[in-house]
């Protein structure tokens, strides 16, 4: 396994699934991580996000394991939460060396249905979210000439998806973003890469199936199409690509998008 000893990641969506199991993996290879995620229900989707508890129950989980964690609670929306939590990971651990954009949201919606502010909170979220974080945190990637940002796209940000327009722009979007980011940063040797999961299975499944009158199982069974024969991936999966990105065995992984998708975009 790759040494984070003496790295510090900030992890956005922290709390729950991908973010969590992430998280969790960095600290048992010697990261201090940063732990950020909104911890209150917000208006849209409808379905449940993580709550300060669940946060703080992450912080408690790593420190267990004898590792350091700082749990900062806000809305990637908000540029003063945001700003708040990175100037507290540099307070807290003098830099930072990975950045995991990985909060989210997913909902279904009908183009002609869609309402502006349906629309508004999937970009503001998925897109923008991303940004407000990273331009925070490039100006201490630049002045200690390295890192790595890791965007959580989609097989969504690959190929389109019916009744999901809002969502496949925002992920198309974050996509784009880091072929960009990966050129204007690339003098300063940061990196920067995309991931791009299948369905997932995580609490945000488990709200959309709930949200649709289904099981989960019926939703990814319905939606994914995998060729491998599972209806989603584990958080584990996506973790453990991660740390692969973000560790030095991948330094010269810049500009790409990494797939992990049991096949799907294969047909």
């Amino acid at each position: 396994m790759p040494d984070f000893t003496n790295k510090v990641a900030l992890i956005t969506g922290a709390a729950r699934g991908q973010g969590r199991e992430t998280a969790l993996a960095l600290a048992k290879e010697g990261a201090a991580v940063v732990a950020f995620d909104v911890g209150v229900k917000i208006a849209y989707p409808a379905y449940s996000q993580a709550a300060d508890a669940e946060l703080e129950s992450l912080r408690a989980e790593i420190e267990a394991l004898g590792g350091r964690c700082l749990a900062a609670v806000g809305d990637v929306r908000d540029d003063a939460a945001v700003t708040a939590a990175v100037e507290a990971a540099v307070a807290a651990f003098g830099k930072i060396d990975i950045l995991f954009n990985n909060a989210g949201i997913c909902a279904y919606a009908e183009a002609d249905r869609m309402t502006d502010e349906e629309w508004d909170a999937m970009i503001d979220i998925n897109l923008k979210g991303p940004f407000n974080v990273a331009r925070r945190v490039i100006p201490h990637l630049k002045e200690q000439k390295s890192g790595v940002i890791i965007n959580n796209s989609s097989v969504m940000g690959l190929r389109g998806g019916r009744r999901l327009s809002h969502y496949v722009a925002s992920k198309w979007g974050l996509t784009g973003l880091t072929k960009a980011w990966a050129i204007e940063l690339a003098p300063w040797n940061i990196r920067v890469v995309s991931i791009h999961p299948t369905g997932v299975n995580t609490p945000m499944n488990d709200g959309l199936a709930a949200l649709e009158g289904k099981t989960p199982t019926e939703i990814a069974e319905a939606s994914a199409g995998n060729l491998q024969p599972v209806p989603w991936i584990e958080p584990e999966d996506v973790a453990q690509l991660v740390l692969y990105l973000a560790s030095d065995r991948a330094r010269y992984a810049t500009g790409s998008q990494f797939v992990l998708d049991a096949g799907l975009l294969s047909v």
